[in-house]
Formats: C-alpha cells, structure tokens, sequence
C-alpha cells in the first residue's frame, strides 16, 4: 500500500482523503512493520507470495477501518493479526487441507481488543520469535545462492516494503523486468531450498557480510546514481539507513553492521550540500558546511566511539569500520583546508589491504594525491589505469584531470575532463565535468 504526500490512499473507487493522524500512522506502521508482519508469515505459512499479498492487504483494510474505528494502540499487533487472518482465507481458498489451517491458527499469541470487536486483537511476540523472525528474512533475502542483483531487488521488497514499481523506477530498468527479477528470486529459495533461518554462530559473520553488502549497494546508487537525470536518490539512500537501523538493533554487538550505519549516516549528513539549487553536483571542498546535518554527523561519530563486545581488543577494524572512520575525518574538518588527508590516506591503505577493489584502488590514489602532492597521486592512478579494472569507469579521468589541474597541466588536464565527459552516466555529473573543462586557463602565451 501506498500513502501519497497529501494523505490520500488508493482504493478500488478512486483516492479518498485520510485525516492527517491516520496517514501519518498509517505511513510509520508501513515503515516499521512491513517487515515484521511478512516475516511472521512467511514462518507461519512458508509462503513468500501469499505472506507478501495478506500483508499489503492488511495495510489496505487498515486505511479504511482506521479512520473509522480510530488507529488501536497496537497497530502492529492489528496489522499481523489482519494479515495472518487474510492469509489463512487465501490458503484455505487455495485449498490448503483444513488441518494444516488449524494448524496455523494456533500459532501462540497473547489477545486483547485494541478499539472494539472489529479489530484483530494485539499480537505480543515471545521468546524473541519476532527479532529472529526478522533476522531470518534479511538472511534469506540476502542469500549468497542468489544473484546480487535479485538480493538488492528481494531485500527491497521484502524487508523494505517498496512496491516492485518504486524498485524498478529507482534503479531505471523496466517494472516488468524487476518483477521477473523479484519472482526467480522467490522461485530460487522455494526450489533450491534455501533455508529460512537464522545461520548458526560459526557462519553468522560470513553470511553477515553479505547482508551488509546488499545495505551498501542500495546505499551507493542512493549517494550516487549510476545513470539518470539526477545526482542522488535520496530515497534509496534513507531506506538503506533504515534497514542497517534494523539490522544494527537486531545485531547489537556486530560492529561492522553499526559502522557501517555510521558510514550511511555521515554520508548522507552532506546530501542537502552536495547538490546546489540546479541539482548539479558540488564537490566536497566547495560545500557550504553549515548545511551539514548536525545530527546525523553526532549519530554517525557517536557510532564509531562503540565497539561490540562480539569484537575483541586488539583486532583490526574491518572495511565498514575504515570507511566510516574516512567520513569522520572529512565529518571533524571545519574547513576543507582542515581535512587530515594523510589520515585518510593511511586508512585507505589497511582497506586496499583487506579489499582488492579497483575502486578502494582509485579513492587510495586520490587520498594520496591530496595528502602527498598530486604527482604521488597521478602515479598511484597510472598503476589503477594500467591495471585496466576501470575501463571505462568516469571517475578514473576525472580524477586524474582535478590532479593535472592542481599542478597547472592544462592540456593534460582538458583530455581528461574531455573523456570524463564522454563517459559520465548522469546529466549533473556531466555538467559539473563540462564547468571544470570550461574553467581551465589557456596555457600561457596563448
């Protein structure tokens, strides 16, 4: 279900208007819950789709009893008992033996009426079914069996509650290849059986990985879009915040899921100043820092000062914990001249050690270039270039044009925006590239 901006919701006859309290209840119960009640009945019923279909259908029913019975005081409770409800009528008409039904409708739950006889009654987990509940669809969602791409689209839908429309537009490819994506996704669990659980301690950390990564895929094409009109998808970006906050309180000693939240926080604490009012990019140097979101870039550093007890002392820091700690040194600096770029530099260095990434490859050669002259830099960036990793990659002559500019190599510089240029997947990029070229002084004499 979908609530638009001014409080209306579809239904069969048209939009009807929601009052405010009930829109806004009905949007935090779709941000909080979504995931809570499906993976309730994916365990209940072991049906992805049915699970998927009762729980939409429950947030429909939601926007049209709660403004009359008024929102209970429970709406999670309300919305897993209508959606279980629901999705034990859609198994019955199935023709789900009548046994295996009963069954389910004896799953253990504490009752008691939230506004009256109409409503579902509350819903109290127990034994920490509901942490483990959700814990399990991130897992099975982000299932290395899968392919990364069905990942991101799965976690999104499943556990992000975006609708299949919201995915497709977000990642610019067509709605009906994200559903065929989303559907093999579902068809690959049921058929390969992929297990939906939880995976045992010795193999939490691995699997935890790729969770993590899934989280900061979405987050990347959130902080810069990979193609499109627009330098940012901040939508995209905030719902990565959302799911790394679910997974950090379901995993609170994880110390690699919290830094990643604190990456994603101090990041995206720069959004407001990294697009000026045309929507075109503004480099980090160049940004009005005051339009810095204070509270995030505190969140974001409060993070990083905790350690779980999971980690013990004395072990390196992991990859979300460097990357992170690089945004809170760019995140301390009161000015652009202030940046402590040889610290920067040195965590890139125990990064390119623990990732052989062409693009921690590129980021350690600029860092270099800013912490020991550009020619360091340019050097660094002709053994990425050679490595040829980055074919084609924008970022790779952009960089090597800022560091030709620096050392006053106009001509060097003008060839590297050029193909910049020529290979920037998005029109602000694009723009910001063509304003530099613009800007560089013609060579002297000339």
């Amino acid at each position: 279900m979908t609530i638009d901006g001014d409080g209306a919701t579809p239904g069969a006859g048209g939009s009807a208007p929601l009052a405010p309290e009930v829109a806004a209840a009905l949007r935090e119960s779709h941000r909080s819950e979504w995931a809570r009640v499906v993976a309730t009945l994916i365990r209940v019923t072991g049906d992805w789709d049915v699970a998927e279909e009762a729980a939409a259908a429950a947030f429909e029913r939601a926007a049209h009893t709660w403004p009359r019975d008024g929102v209970p005081r429970n709406p999670g409770a309300w919305l897993t008992t209508a959606a279980r409800n629901l999705a034990l009528d859609r198994l019955r008409r199935r023709g789900v033996e009548a046994e295996k039904v009963r069954e389910w409708m004896a799953m253990e739950d504490v009752s008691g009426r939230a506004h009256g006889p109409s409503d579902p009654a509350d819903v109290v987990a127990e034994d920490g079914l509901d942490r483990d509940d959700r814990l399990r669809l991130i897992f099975t969602c982000a299932h290395p069996a899968l392919p990364l791409e069905s990942r991101v689209a799965l976690t999104l839908r499943t556990v992000g509650g975006l609708d299949t429309g919201e995915i497709a537009r977000a990642f610019l490819v067509p709605e009906a290849t994200m559903g065929q994506r989303i559907s093999r996704a579902k068809r690959k669990i049921r058929h390969a059986g992929i297990p939906y659980r939880v995976p045992t301690p010795d193999l939490l950390p691995e699997r935890l990985d790729g969770v993590l990564a899934v989280l900061y895929l979405i987050a990347n094409e959130g902080y810069l879009a990979s193609r499109g009109d627009t330098l940012q998808r901040l939508d995209l970006a905030a719902e990565a915040i959302r799911l790394t906050r679910l997974v950090v309180a379901l995993l609170p000693d994880a110390d690699e899921a919290r830094a990643l939240l604190a990456m994603l926080l101090l990041q995206h604490a720069r959004s407001a100043a990294r697009a000026d009012a045309s929507g075109d990019l503004v480099p980090l140097p160049e940004q009005d820092r005051s339009r810095w979101d204070a509270a995030e870039v505190a969140e974001g550093l409060a993070l990083l000062d905790r350690r779980g007890g999971a980690q013990p002392g004395g072990e390196p820091p992991g990859p979300y914990r460097l990357q992170a700690e690089i945004q809170a040194v760019h995140a301390r600096a009161r000015t652009a001249d202030d940046t402590d770029w040889p610290a920067i530099a040195a965590r890139y260095d125990a990064l390119a050690m623990l990732a052989d990434s062409p693009f921690v490859a590129l980021n350690r050669a600029i860092a270099h270039g800013m912490a020991f002259g550009p020619r360091h830099g340019l050097d660094e960036l002709a053994l990425v270039e050679a490595s040829g990793r980055l074919d084609g990659y924008h970022l790779l002559p952009a960089a090597q044009a800022d560091l030709h500019r620096r050392l006053g190599e106009t001509d060097a510089a003008a060839a590297r925006y050029r193909k910049a240029i020529a290979l920037a997947p998005t029109t602000p990029e694009r723009r910001f590239l063509e304003r530099r070229l613009a800007e560089l002084a013609p060579p002297p004499g000339r």
